[in-house]
């Protein structure tokens, strides 16, 4: 398969998506607090797409590392990753490979298999960083780590492919989460209206969107 285009920073992801099919626009309810988003990201599509996943590997890998050596909003030392279910389970298992770390994942049924929900090995007191595509106001990563504190393990970090700037970064830190992204949603309707690959009322509609939510 072809290698990904070089596009500038981490916006050739957005391009890899956008090409994958996963732009959409319209009128989305997503997750439980987001009603009448114009557009919807599926980040899942990467799927699809081996090299670009490989290469995305990379990057987390390489932002990881950067953010354990920071002193201020940096990473702390972890054991473990875990994948948020579904979105997050191939990034994390793409991580896993390229960091050589362990991974686990919560069942996404919410019912306990064989007495607990969590599948993977771990110990009591491991700290756990978790993976995500995508991160609209941070509840799947709050019942995420809900599920791995109630397990015995430790959260404090959780990284994402993509933030869509609507609280996230607020409500995670009033659970004791820093949460770093690779790319936030509007970067990528900058890149698209620029590309010429999105209508000018759309990109108005999605930036108008996002000035609303940005909204204290």
């Amino acid at each position: 398969m072809k290698e990904p285009q070089q596009t500038p920073g981490n916006l050739w992801i957005a391009k890899t998506i956008f090409d994958l099919g996963g732009v959409e626009f319209g009128n989305f309810t997503i997750g439980r607090s987001t009603v009448g988003s114009p557009v919807y990201i599926n980040a899942r599509v990467l799927v699809s797409d081996p090299m670009a996943l490989k290469r995305i590997a990379d990057i987390l890998h390489e932002e990881v590392l950067t953010r354990l050596e920071r002193r201020h909003e940096g990473f702390s030392r972890f054991d473990l990753v875990a994948g948020v279910p579904f979105g997050g389970l191939h990034l994390a298992t793409a991580y896993s490979l390229r960091a050589e770390a362990p991974m686990i994942y919560v069942h996404p049924d919410r019912a306990k298999r064989n007495g607990r929900r969590i599948e993977g090995r771990f110990k009591l007191g491991q700290r756990v960083l978790i993976i995500d595509d995508l991160v609209t106001s941070g509840g799947s990563i709050v019942e995420t780590a809900q599920v791995l504190h109630d397990e015995g393990l430790e959260v404090k970090d959780a990284i994402v492919l993509i933030e869509r700037e609507e609280h996230a970064h607020e409500r995670l830190r009033q659970h004791g989460i820093n949460l770093a992204s690779l790319l936030n949603l509007r970067a990528m309707l900058n890149h698209y209206m620029a590309a010429n690959v999105i209508s000018d009322e759309w990109f108005r509609k999605s930036m108008a969107y996002l000035d609303r939510k940005r909204a204290p």
